[in-house]
């Protein structure tokens, strides 16, 4: 069975992104795209297909990629938390 699209809620933070383009270069769906300033940008959300790649391969923790069962502001929130988290073990 093929991978199912729009069961994901994309969130690119573009202060943390450094502009690597990794997860544009390689999204299967094409969801991202480097914007004016050179930094990751969701254009395509509907098309995830929550493989992964981005979320594990960014060196900058600047994607989170997280199901949309009962919306996504909530799961952003927690998102935010791991990731300023996960931001102090880089410097330390």
């Amino acid at each position: 069975m093929p991978p199912k699209k729009g069961q994901t809620c994309v969130y690119a933070y573009p202060d943390w992104c450094k502009g690597c383009g990794l997860c544009v270069a390689f999204c299967p769906t094409k969801v991202f795209e480097l914007g004016p300033t050179g930094k990751v940008q969701v254009v395509h959300e509907e098309e995830c297909i929550n493989c992964g790649f981005c979320e594990l391969h960014c060196p900058d923790f600047a994607i989170a990629v997280l199901p949309r069962e009962e919306g996504c502001a909530a799961d952003l929130h927690v998102a935010q938390e791991i990731r300023q988290k996960m931001k102090g073990y880089q410097k330390g």
